[in-house]
């Protein structure tokens, strides 16, 4: 599994529950040959799933977690989640972070709404996380190559089915480059670039495939290509900058291995800690099927009873003369 499949898989996991729990209101959520199926019928059998369960756990944990922060006077700041924001999308090539938000029904609030009480549980449990100079750079040394800065290409292109249209295009640029972005968005057929006039973003080697890579990483900047074909289609490219690729070094490397070292430490932590919440708080379920899905602490035991004896005390002895 790649880097960039483990964060969507763990971002999912923290997003499962807004999709699901935005499912409220009245109305139909669907009709089958206009026979609609109430919202309200949608909402009693998610409930009574496993997956209700886990919507209701999630809940109460995000309310216990917003608490805490509130109570330990915890502050997350915008820029605290566009940084964290920014380095998960760093690990998705141009327009598949929009794709994968799209294909699982999220918006931009979704995920900023998760990454708040990922940055709230970082704040709480630092105390908790000691990471050294020598720590980081041992993680350097085995990871180096990991962290070094490939070559970027930023390009944009027009894909179309047929190689006359393709043929078409292209020398109409030729002719005019300023229509690339008007002639993408008139004739391409990829949907997550068109609307953008091509624009594809900065992309490594790798992430297209091989006959658009080879032609990217090579054809002079600004030219306009020929058809370049793939299993999409014909694509007319135009190399817009290059970028070399740079060497790592530990001081450049510093604070992602430090993200990653925390994340290390903290992963053990963070059920305990949420756990500790839970105990502590006073949670009331008022819908029966759910009664016993968070645990009520017991009663404190009664008052230790005092030994029994024949009768009244003793009178303290008195003394004696």
């Amino acid at each position: 599994m790649s880097k960039a499949q483990r964060i969507t898989v763990g971002l999912a996991g923290l997003l499962m529950g807004m999709t699901l729990a935005a499912c409220s209101g009245g109305g139909a959520v669907a009709t089958v040959n206009g026979q609609p199926i109430s919202r309200d019928t949608f909402n009693a059998r998610l409930a009574s799933s496993p997956m209700g369960k886990n919507i209701l756990q999630q809940l109460v944990q995000e309310s216990l977690i917003e608490q805490y922060a509130k109570n330990n006077n915890i502050t997350v700041t915008d820029a605290d989640i566009d940084a964290r924001e920014n380095q998960i999308k760093a690990n998705f090539p141009s327009g598949s972070w929009d794709e994968m938000l799209k294909s699982r029904g999220l918006t931009e609030a979704d995920v900023r709404s998760a990454l708040r009480e990922q940055v709230i549980l970082d704040k709480a449990l630092s105390k908790d996380v000691t990471i050294t100079p020598a720590q980081v750079k041992d993680y350097f040394n085995k990871n180096h190559a990991s962290f070094d800065k490939p070559e970027e290409v930023t390009a944009r292109h027009i894909l179309v089915p047929s190689l006359t249209l393709a043929n078409q295009i292209e020398a109409q640029l030729k002719a005019n480059p300023q229509q690339f972005a008007e002639l993408a968005k008139k004739y391409s057929t990829d949907p997550g670039t068109k609307d953008k006039g091509g624009e594809l973003g900065p992309f490594r080697r790798g992430q297209m495939v091989p006959a658009f890579d080879k032609y990217a990483f090579s054809a002079p900047i600004g030219q306009i290509s020929p058809p370049i074909k793939s299993p999409f289609g014909y694509h007319i490219i135009q190399v817009e900058s290059r970028t070399p690729g740079q060497k790592a070094t530990v001081a450049s490397a510093t604070p992602q291995i430090m993200d990653t070292l925390r994340q290390q430490q903290e992963a053990p932590l963070i059920q305990p800690f949420i756990q500790g919440l839970q105990q502590k708080a006073t949670i009331v379920v008022n819908d029966p099927q759910f009664a016993t899905l968070f645990a009520t602490p017991p009663p404190p035991p009664p008052p230790t009873a005092a030994p029994a004896g024949n009768g009244a005390a003793s009178p303290a002895p008195t003394k004696t003369k």
